[in-house]
């Protein structure tokens, strides 16, 4: 006679329950009997697991005593779960090891992987030593024995998946916090506690910083994040980046080392094809939006020098900054090079602005001012000592004129005043 197949909810269950009562008790898997006699000492196994694992694992006796208690909850309840599966080996048992779920929640900020692995194993180890003892017989040992290998498997995969998870998690958070820490630092927040934030990603506050700007690599898009960061332990440094549209935003850590401000390791995460454009180095991560002050305003006027090295500093495109509107730029050139020219000799300014008016020809220069021509070379060694441009330099030289510029504006300025 043909058996049917009851299509009614729940009929599954119950053939599988009618199966196991037709089944001899000596062919069954475990007895129901060893099951609740599992389940009742639950209890006790585990209390006696976790006095197996402080003597085992040295690390074990350092945790809290809320930490152990939860463990050994975490213990029992894998227990009890065990004998669940072992009454429907059929069922997908990976979902009633919930207990274990719950550890990250609770003791995720006090175990690492590689100590989560050792506890699951030393447990499993001490399951497989007694649970066997409590068997009826040599047949149901060897079946014990299995049991508990296969389960301890599926607890260990378990493991890797819930932290391979808070890994994730942690990644994303870590990556969240890196943008608003560099968000902040570029918009100038002042409010932004830009210390703590960055103390919870590993950069020392009390570090001197960098902030330089260029463009993501095409090959690695977002990516180029992480090549900053590997590049700068490579050269013994710490970042935080962020890909801000078309831009690369970087903050580096440590002082220059001699005139290389940017590492070739770091440059070499930027796009070629661009433009990077460093401010000047301040002494915490709290001036850093100084920096990037700089660093933004000397990225968005980079382009008027075609010539321009790569890396170059923001201070070295203030005559780009003046004429796109950077009134700072416009400031910091006349102090710069116009103030320290007036504390000198009258002469020497003077000589400067005939030099240059006569389109950086010496002999044409001297005779305008009824000097000797080495006397105006002389005046301009001056200028080149007292300002470090140089007059017979052809940037220096433009970079002098429009200083000279600025400076008749400023006293135009005060004058009206």
């Amino acid at each position: 006679m043909t058996e049917t197949t009851d299509p009614t909810p729940g009929a599954q269950e119950n053939q599988t329950i009618r199966r196991r009562a037709a089944t001899p008790p000596d062919q069954r898997p475990v007895s129901d009997a060893l099951l609740k006699r599992i389940t009742r000492y639950s209890g006790t196994l585990s209390t006696e697991a976790v006095r197996a694992l402080e003597v085992e694992l040295p690390f074990f006796a350092e945790l809290s005593a809320d930490q152990r208690a939860e463990i050994q909850l975490i213990i029992q309840s894998a227990v009890r779960d065990f004998v669940t599966w072992m009454r429907n080996p059929e069922a997908q048992h990976t979902d009633t090891i919930a207990g274990f779920k719950l550890l990250p929640k609770g003791l995720g900020q006090g175990l690492t992987l590689q100590q989560t692995v050792q506890l699951v194993r030393s447990t499993l180890e001490y399951f497989e030593l007694v649970m066997p003892r409590i068997t009826h017989n040599e047949r149901q040992r060897g079946l014990m024995i299995a049991a508990v290998l296969k389960f301890g498997r599926e607890l260990g995969f378990t493991a890797a998946s819930v932290y391979a998870a808070a890994a994730e998690n942690r990644g994303a958070w870590d990556t969240r916090m890196e943008a608003m820490i560099v968000d902040a630092v570029v918009r100038g927040d002042q409010y932004a506690d830009l210390t703590s934030g960055a103390s919870a990603l590993n950069w020392d506050p009390t570090t001197a910083a960098t902030v330089i700007i260029g463009t993501p690599r095409d090959d690695l898009g977002l990516a180029s994040v992480t090549s900053v960061h590997k590049a700068a332990i490579a050269s013994g440094r710490h970042a935080l980046a962020v890909v801000q549209g078309a831009r690369l935003v970087v903050i580096l850590s440590g002082e220059p080392e001699g005139s290389v401000v940017v590492p070739q390791a770091v440059l070499d995460a930027f796009s070629p094809d661009g433009p990077v454009v460093h401010g000047h180095t301040v002494g915490t991560l709290v001036e850093a939006p100084d920096s990037a002050a700089e660093a933004l305003s000397g990225a968005s006027a980079v382009s008027g020098w075609p010539g321009a090295p790569r890396p170059v500093a923001a201070i070295d495109l203030l005559p780009e900054r003046v004429l796109g509107g950077d009134r700072g730029a416009a400031t910091t050139l006349v102090e710069r090079v116009v103030t320290p020219l007036r504390g000198a000799d009258q002469s020497v300014e003077t000589t400067l602005r005939a030099y240059l008016d006569s389109g950086g020809h010496v002999e044409k220069c001297a005779r305008e001012l009824y000097v000797h021509p080495n006397t105006v070379r002389y005046r301009l060694k001056r200028v080149s000592q007292i300002t470090d441009f140089d007059p017979l330099n052809a940037r220096d030289a433009f970079v002098l004129r429009i200083a000279l510029v600025l400076g008749k504006f400023a006293d135009g300025g005060s004058q009206e005043t």
